[in-house]
């Protein structure tokens, strides 16, 4: 099953600033929840695991990332990323392209596209909710992107800034209770969207 999204993050922060986290692939990593990078094999090639709790399991993948290639005049990067859970059931692989942009004042934007395609347990999840989920855990993203970016307005480096850094140890898992919760809520929003719709 293969899902498409588009995002697009304010940053209250200057171009240079969200490039400086942007085009550090490990200070990216510790930015998305649950994800760590485990090993550098060299400037473009990456290992590295990714937990998600749902409930009482937990689901761990292990993966690659592999920067496909990096632009600092247009400031953008084009990776490809892919995971396999420990039990062999599921599998995942993205391929994403983020960029830079000006945005008001003295802001920036950051905007990505990416493709991501499953196999597996999570292919049964259905694309609707596989959406959902994604776009939960991608503004999660975001708002740990805009806190590295702000925080070097005042000195701090993006690898080492507390107001991100996870707690030493293990990455926190994606709380998968939190996710379903709000997949629910949209089901059910959109539920009412349409007959409302329809009545009309």
């Amino acid at each position: 099953m293969q899902v498409n999204l588009e995002k697009t993050f304010t940053i209250d922060a200057p171009v240079t600033n969200s490039w400086q986290v942007l085009s550090d692939i490990e200070t990216v990593a510790s930015c998305m929840p649950g994800a760590e990078i485990t090993e550098k094999l060299d400037d473009n090639h990456y290992k590295g695991k990714v937990k998600a709790k749902v409930g009482p399991a937990t689901m761990a993948f292990s993966g690659t990332v592999d920067l496909l290639g990096i632009d600092a005049d247009k400031h953008e990067l084009q990776l490809t990323s892919k995971g396999q859970d420990a039990k062999g059931s599921s599998s995942a692989q993205m391929d994403l392209t983020a960029w830079i942009l000006d945005g008001d004042a003295d802001g920036s934007q950051l905007k990505g596209e990416a493709t991501v395609t499953v196999n597996g347990k999570l292919a049964s999840l259905g694309g609707r909710m596989l959406t959902q989920v994604a776009d939960q855990i991608l503004n999660q993203f975001g708002n740990n992107f805009a806190s590295k970016a702000t925080a070097l307005g005042a000195g701090a480096s993006p690898a080492t800034d507390d107001t991100t850094s996870q707690a030493a140890g293990e990455p926190q898992a994606i709380n998968g209770l939190a996710f379903a919760w709000s997949v629910l809520v949209g089901f059910i929003k959109s539920l009412f969207s349409k007959k409302k719709a329809n009545a009309n």
